[in-house]
């Protein structure tokens, strides 16, 4: 029989978990020797958003696990439209694997999940780390830009190439890595993820809207959650702007910044060696 070590991101299966009778899909591989990584993910993403080479450099220390939030692709039931609910649905996830204690990652919308799930478990979090994303009660992520809202609605050859301009910046070196980064994501072929339906976009936009309107213009939220941190962002990024991850920085207690050059959202995904490297050395506490 496999173990989890015998995986690669594009080789593991999905499995599904029943969270309260909802069945959650998600996928778990790489070596058991330390904490477990959960991952949340942005909006509208699916398990095949994550980047397989990133899953993979950072399963070489450790196991990583990726899920869809309820509604979302894989996994049934209505998309919630409040991060409160997600975080409360993904809680309910972890909690159904069993799982006392994990390092996690939240990217762009994951990461304001992430910080809600600190709040409500702070002894189930071990390490945070939260890529491209905000605190609560910012003016400026009530919804996405006019210029973000028209790549939305652009027509692409194929869909996925929305993220060559919503993840990359329009330079030159920053698109071929967005080039390298779409065809790594479209390697898998077998037990893809399903695609998404009409209702996540606008449950999920709703999410993100309200999460503005909490703590409006006070992040004294943020000196509760005592956890060591790493904050990550690229320097243009255009979903919420680059400033919101330098206001974590200043008002969690504990946290370390780090800003990429010439990159947009995603640029986990542009500088990937660097991403991994560093994030390694954060979860095995090396300061």
């Amino acid at each position: 029989m496999k173990t989890s070590t015998d995986f690669t991101a594009l080789t593991v299966p999905t499995q599904f978990a029943d969270v309260n009778g909802t069945a959650f899909a998600y996928r778990r591989f790489g070596k058991k020797q330390n904490l477990p990584l959960v991952l949340l993910q942005h909006f509208t993403g699916t398990l095949e958003n994550w980047d397989p080479y990133v899953l993979d450099g950072i399963s070489k220390n450790r196991e990583v696990i990726i899920f869809d939030n309820r509604g979302v692709a894989g996994t049934g039931g209505e998309t919630p439209d409040s991060i409160a609910a997600i975080a409360k649905d993904a809680i309910a996830f972890i909690d159904a694997l069993g799982l006392e204690k994990i390092d996690l990652l939240g990217f762009s919308m994951g990461g304001m999940v992430a910080q809600q799930i600190t709040l409500n478990r702070p002894e189930l979090i071990n390490r945070l780390i939260l890529v491209g994303t905000a605190p609560s009660g910012v003016r400026d992520i009530e919804t996405f830009s006019p210029e973000v809202w028209a790549m939305f609605e652009k027509e692409y050859n194929q869909p996925d190439e929305l993220l060559l301009e919503t993840l990359f910046t329009p330079s030159a070196a920053s698109q071929k890595a967005g080039s390298q980064f779409l065809n790594r994501i479209r390697e898998r072929v077998v037990d893809r993820d399903s695609n998404i339906t009409d209702k996540v976009a606008p449950a999920q936009a709703t999410a993100i809207a309200g999460w503005s309107q909490i703590n409006r213009g006070n992040f004294d939220y943020l000196k509760l959650i005592k956890q060591p941190t790493l904050v990550v962002s690229g320097d243009s990024d255009i979903i919420f702007p680059t400033v919101n991850s330098v206001l974590l920085q200043q008002n969690l207690p504990n946290a370390h910044l780090i800003i990429y050059p010439d990159s947009n959202h995603g640029a986990l995904y542009q500088y990937p060696n660097l991403f991994i490297s560093q994030v390694s050395l954060f979860l095995e506490g090396v300061e």
